[in-house]
Formats: C-alpha cells, sequence, structure tokens
C-alpha cells in the first residue's frame, strides 16, 4: 500500500513539474520515473539501463535517461551522489539517505533508519527541508584491519 502511493506521489510531482517547465509528459519519463522509484539503493546511469531492459522490458536511449534524471534531479525526486570518482543517482521522494564512505577501498554503505528531519530543522531556522544526505566518512572494517596489521609489522621492523 505504501509503494502505490508513493509511486502515485512522485508521479503527480513529475507531471506537475513536466506542466509548469512545458516539458513533453512522454511514456518513456514515466517508464524511467517508475524504474528509478523500483530500485532500491544507489544506481549509475549504465545500472538503471540495465534495469529497465532487464527487469521492465522497456528499451530506452540513453540520452533520454540521462534528461529524465535531470529532470527528475531539478524535481527533487532524485538525488545525485559523488563517491570518489564514481558517479551515483538515487531516489529521494519519502526517504532520507546516509551513507558510509570507506577512504581507501571507496565502498559505500547505505545506512537506514536514521532520520535526523527533526534535530536539522531544530538548528537551522528559516528553511523548509525537502530531503537531506549525509556522508560519514572513515575506514570500513576491512580496511581498519589491514591499516593496523601494516602498522602492526611497521612496528615489529623497527
Amino acid at each position: 500500500m505504501e509503494n502505490s502511493r508513493i509511486t502515485e506521489s512522485v508521479r503527480q510531482i513529475f507531471t506537475d513539474y513536466l506542466k509548469e517547465n512545458r516539458c513533453r509528459r512522454t511514456p518513456e519519463r514515466y517508464a524511467i520515473l517508475e524504474a528509478v522509484y523500483s530500485i532500491n539503493g544507489s544506481f549509475d546511469i549504465e545500472e538503471l539501463l540495465d534495469h529497465m531492459e532487464n527487469e521492465k522490458k522497456f528499451r530506452v536511449s540513453r540520452a533520454t535517461v540521462y534528461n529524465t534524471i535531470t529532470l527528475l534531479l531539478k524535481a527533487n525526486l532524485a538525488v545525485h551522489h559523488q563517491f570518489g570518482t564514481e558517479s551515483k543517482y538515487e531516489k529521494c521522494y519519502g526517504s532520507q539517505k546516509s551513507h558510509m564512505v570507506c577512504t581507501k577501498c571507496h565502498k559505500v554503505v547505505e545506512i537506514n533508519n536514521i532520520d535526523l528531519t527533526d534535530t536539522i530543522s531544530a538548528n537551522i531556522k528559516k528553511f523548509h527541508l525537502t530531503h537531506y544526505s549525509l556522508y560519514l566518512y572513515g575506514l570500513c572494517s576491512k580496511c581498519h584491519q589491514a591499516m593496523k596489521r601494516r602498522k602492526t609489522r611497521m612496528n615489529k621492523d623497527k
């Protein structure tokens, strides 16, 4: 039930945005919107194209995907993440996203169920918060353990 309500809401927001900005309301754009909202987590353009072709059985040009993603970003229905050299996108309506990014191996892990909306809103006056992204940078456990082993070996060699 919740997913169908979100789907209806984002579809209406997108329709209103397209009308206000005198953009065409094409089946391809709505198929891309639906695909974006059916993917859990972040994705790049290649992953979105693969998802549309293999899961949704809907072929669309790379240019149409890029143009539609730009419209979704402007309509605040998607968010762009830059993880090192990786460019990722993610749906953002109805959810707040937080990520842990390893500064060594660049692994990205999404953190669920952290809602800082009230905390942020309480500390920012005269600002209407629509969504946010939180990035936590550090070392993943694998890289941290490798660093500790290297330090231990270096101390033994002294």
